[in-house]
C-alpha cells in the first residue's frame, strides 16, 4: 500500500466532519458508564496522538466523549472456549451448498477484479472468494458494532490485550483521517475488524489497496478494494504462485505410523523435507512437477469416522497468517476447491 503524504496533518474535511458529528451528538444523554474523554489514560492517549501524529487534541476529546462502552464486546472477547471444535463440527457451515452457490454468484459479479488480482499477485481467484466466504459470507455478515466503540472499549477496558487494541485504535483514527471519513461511521466485528475481508485497522493501513483506483482505500464497503487487499495480504506474506496448498495423504507403514503420529501437536506436525515424510510411510498424495523445495508439514483433520491426513505446503501456512487456526486455513482451501469445481464448465 502506498503511504499517505498527509499523515502529519489533519485534513480540513476530516476535522469538519468530526466537529459536525460531535455537535449533533452533544445534546444526547451520555450512554456510557463513564465519559472516556475524562479518563486519565484516554487523555494520555490523546496527548500522544496530538504530539506524534498531528491530531487536534480538542477534537479528539470531543470524539472520545461520544465513545460508548460496549459490555457485549467484553463478554464476546472474554467468552471461554471450553474445547476447540473438531473438524467435522467446524467445517460443514462453510462447505454447505448455499455458501458454495453464493460464492459462485459473487465470483461472477466480481470476475474482473478477481481475475486482475490473480494476475497481479498470483493468488487464485477461488482462494480470494473463499476467504471472503468464510470471513463474512461474501460481505453479508459485516458486524453491527461501531468500530470506534469496540476499539475504545477494548483499548481501555480489556487490560489483557489493551496494548494491542490501543495500537489498533490509533491505526483506525489514522485510517479514517487519511480517507476523510468520520470515525463514528464504520461498523464491524466486536473486535474491530472491518468489511468483507475483516481487516483490522493496522492491516488496512499496511496491506489495504485502492484496487479500483477511485482514490480511497475502502475496505468497509468496496468489493474491489477488499479483493485486491486480500490478494496483496497473502502475497506479502509469502504466497507462492502455482504452488499447492494441501494434499490428502495416508500413512501406509504400520511400523512407522506411531512415529508419525507422535509428531502431531493439536492436529499439526512440524515441517520437514518431503522425503522424510515418505521415508516414514506417508504416501498417497499427488506431487506437482514444479514443487518448491520448501519443508512440508502434516495435518490431521477429525472426521466423524476416522481422521484424515494431509500434507500442507507453504501456501497453507500463508493462510494461517490470515487466521492462525488450522481449521480456518483448511476450510478456506476446501471451500475454494468446491467453488472451483462448481464453476467448472
Amino acid at each position: 500500500m502506498s503511504e499517505s503524504s498527509d499523515r502529519g496533518r489533519v485534513p480540513g474535511a476530516w476535522l469538519a466532519l468530526l466537529f459536525a458529528v460531535a455537535g449533533a451528538a452533544s445534546a444526547a444523554p451520555a450512554a456510557t458508564e463513564a465519559n472516556y474523554a475524562e479518563r486519565p489514560e484516554v487523555r494520555a492517549f490523546i496527548a500522544e496522538l496530538a504530539a506524534l501524529q498531528g491530531f487536534d487534541a480538542g477534537a479528539l476529546r470531543r470524539l472520545f466523549a461520544q465513545a460508548r462502552y460496549q459490555p457485549k464486546v467484553i463478554a464476546a472477547i472474554s467468552r471461554p472456549v471450553l474445547s476447540p471444535p473438531q473438524w467435522y463440527e467446524y467445517a460443514p457451515r462453510f462447505l454447505d451448498p448455499a455458501r458454495i452457490d453464493a460464492g459462485i454468484d459473487y465470483w461472477r459479479e466480481h470476475a474482473a477484479a478477481l481475475s486482475r488480482a490473480e494476475d497481479e499477485f498470483g493468488v487464485p481467484q477461488e482462494i480470494i472468494v473463499a476467504i471472503l466466504g468464510v470471513e463474512t459470507y461474501y460481505g453479508r455478515n459485516l458486524g453491527r458494532y461501531r468500530v470506534f466503540d469496540s476499539l475504545t472499549t477494548l483499548a481501555f477496558d480489556y487490560p489483557r490485550r489493551a496494548e494491542f487494541f490501543r495500537g489498533e485504535l490509533k491505526e483506525f483514527l489514522l485510517w479514517t483521517r487519511e480517507q476523510g471519513i468520520s470515525p463514528l461511521a464504520p461498523k464491524g466485528s466486536y473486535a474491530g475488524a472491518i468489511g468483507p475481508a475483516q481487516f483490522m485497522p493496522g492491516s488496512i493501513r499496511a496491506y489495504g489497496l485502492d484496487f479500483d483506483g477511485d482514490g480511497d482505500v475502502d475496505l468497509a464497503t468496496d468489493a474491489d478494494d477488499a479483493i485486491g487487499s486480500v490478494a496483496n495480504y497473502l502475497s506479502r506474506h509469502g504466497w507462492a504462485r502455482g504452488q499447492p496448498i494441501m494434499e490428502p495423504a495416508r500413512i501406509d507403514a504400520d511400523d512407522t505410523e506411531a512415529d508419525v503420529l507422535r509428531r502431531f501437536d493439536e492436529g499439526i506436525a512440524e515441517r520437514r523435507a518431503l522425503a522424510d515424510w515418505v521415508r516414514d510411510g506417508v504416501t498417497g498424495f499427488a506431487i506437482p512437477g514444479d514443487l518448491a523445495p520448501d519443508a512440508v508439514g502434516m495435518l490431521m483433520l477429525e472426521e466423524r469416522d476416522a481422521p484424515s491426513y494431509w500434507l500442507v505446503f507453504n501456501n497453507w501456512y500463508v493462510l494461517t497468517r490470515y487466521n492462525r487456526s488450522r481449521l480456518y486455513a483448511s476450510a478456506v482451501c476446501q471451500l475454494a476447491q468446491a467453488l472451483k469445481a462448481a464453476a467448472a464448465p
